[in-house]
């Protein structure tokens, strides 16, 4: 894994990019075509170079002879990473993949397993141009001409995330990875769609924990929309400000982006963070959208998804409380756009039913994942089949709020209804590369 550094200096490599306007690597052998950075299977990161392959990235080089950028390749039998140093922004990431002599099949995943391509197939010989937007950040906030002015307050776990780091990080994963070729360069017209919630938002790292914030990029058409999900785990509302988190969102927010909010499962515990759901989550729901529309942002609330909670007859028991109708409530009053996953989610999991619904959570026998010696049995917090299938339940509801960026989304994938979720066992995922038994903060 990476080492993280928050007190940061832009290094050569960062000056160069912003000379030089994007990042052209061939992947392969030592020789690269005209214009490209070559990258072999010892192309590792370093600070001095600002790029290269992950500590543990186990890869090889096929050269099949003819052009210099497609006729060679990098690939490996489990998932590898590969990094580059870029400042903060959204970024278009060119991919050339495939075999000129073979068949492929890629996923490709940034940072925190954030997916962008899934299961991208070439048939003998034959190969294929992807592009994807991605979005970097980091711990730092900054003015407008870009002096450090604080930071955002980390959670000792976020510093092994490969997020917050002014890194790139690209997990290529799948049964035949074939990379060719990469380019980046900044993207600065996207929109930026900010994510703000909690563990059912957030990026999670790991398997065989996800959220659908980490799914809906791969909804979006490259080039005109950017997902930059600012949740984490455990986050209420109030801690989500107090860490300087929303401060970071509105720091690189510009007018016409989007801030989605999605807040509850932790927000009703009793403590110092606590909201009553008609007067004080109200109240801050409603400073947010002020904010965020002074900046020229679009305000959408979500509200958030039942926990796995069957009655005897199974129907869906509400354990949230009156939060979603205070956030409906909310919606109406100051006429924002809203996301009903609450009443979606009950119509997705009755159709799932208590037996089916338990291979959208993380429900797992001991000894499922590495060093798991105890079962896992967690009724919030989704794999990434369930994850995936509540993002669908998210696009459905941007049409639905006939929000401008739906017309941005891959048109195959925005017809859904709750009520007949794709089936579990046509979902596609292969592991990415590292596991954990541990559960996200939050309930």
């Amino acid at each position: 894994m990476k080492t993280l550094c928050f007190s940061f200096i832009l290094s050569i490599s960062i000056t160069s990019y912003a000379q030089t306007s994007g990042f052209k690597f061939d992947f392969g052998t030592d020789k690269a075509a005209t214009g490209y950075i070559a990258v072999t299977p010892n192309t590792l990161f370093s600070k001095e170079t600002g790029y290269g392959f992950e500590t543990g990235s186990a890869v090889q080089a096929i050269d099949r002879g003819g052009n210099a950028l497609t006729g060679d390749y990098i690939t490996g039998n489990k998932p590898f990473y590969f990094s580059v140093q870029l400042p903060d922004g959204n970024y278009d990431v060119k991919l050339i993949l495939g075999d000129a002599k073979g068949t492929s099949a890629t996923t490709v995943r940034v940072e925190n397993r954030r997916l962008m391509l899934e299961n991208v197939r070439t048939e003998n010989g034959k190969q294929v141009t992807k592009t994807i937007t991605v979005h970097v950040k980091d711990s730092i906030i900054r003015d407008a001409q870009q002096k450090e002015i604080s930071k955002v307050k980390l959670k000792p776990r976020e510093y092994g995330y490969r997020h917050w780091d002014n890194l790139l990080t690209l997990e290529f994963n799948d049964s035949l990875p074939r990379i060719c070729a990469l380019e980046i360069t900044p993207n600065k017209k996207a929109t930026t769609v900010f994510l703000a919630g909690n563990s059912t938002v957030v990026d999670q790292d790991r398997e065989p924990w996800a959220a659908w914030g980490q799914m809906i990029p791969r909804f979006f058409e490259p080039g005109n929309v950017a997902i930059a999900n600012y949740a984490e785990s455990g986050e209420t509302m109030k801690a989500f400000a107090h860490e300087r988190r929303l401060e970071k969102v509105f720091s690189l927010a510009k007018p016409g982006d989007y801030l989605f909010i999605e807040f509850t499962h932790n927000d009703q515990k009793p403590g110092g963070n606590h909201l009553d759901p008609f007067t004080t989550y109200k109240q801050t729901i409603k400073e947010w959208i002020g904010e965020a529309r002074k900046r020229g942002m679009t305000p959408v609330l979500v509200t958030s998804m039942h926990r796995r909670n069957f009655d005897s007859s199974g129907h869906i028991i509400n354990t949230l409380g009156d939060y979603p109708e205070a956030m409906r409530q909310t919606a109406a009053e100051e006429k924002a756009a809203l996301i009903d996953l609450n009443a979606m989610s009950k119509i997705l999991y009755e159709a799932w039913g208590p037996e089916t619904s338990l291979k959208a959570f993380v429900h797992y026998a001991a000894n499922t994942f590495p060093n798991q010696e105890t079962a896992l049995a967690d009724n919030t917090h989704f794999n990434p089949y369930g994850a995936y299938e509540l993002a669908r339940c998210v696009v459905k509801g941007m049409v639905a709020a006939n929000l401008p960026i739906a017309k941005y989304l891959v048109k195959d994938k925005v017809a859904f209804d709750p009520a007949h979720p794709d089936s579990v066992g046509q979902f596609y995922w292969p592991l990415s590369g590292f596991v954990t038994a541990v559960k996200p903060d939050g309930n």
